[in-house]
């Protein structure tokens, strides 16, 4: 269990550095995945699960 919330803390630190480092080019990038085909966010969101398990695998 100590894993999981030790994960979703690095998931924490790394989602929050681009607003905190670039907030305007953030912004920018959240505006433009809103003109985004639902099709486009999931194969998206593939990529990261695919690449999340990949590392993990890899790591484990």
């Amino acid at each position: 269990m100590d894993l999981i919330w030790t994960a979703l803390a690095l998931v924490l630190v790394f989602e929050g550095i681009l607003p905190l480092v670039a907030p305007r080019l953030w912004r920018r990038v959240f505006t433009e995945m809103f003109g985004l085909r639902d099709g486009q966010l999931r194969f998206f969101g593939l990529l990261c699960v695919a690449c999340g398990a990949l590392m993990f695998w890899l790591l484990g």
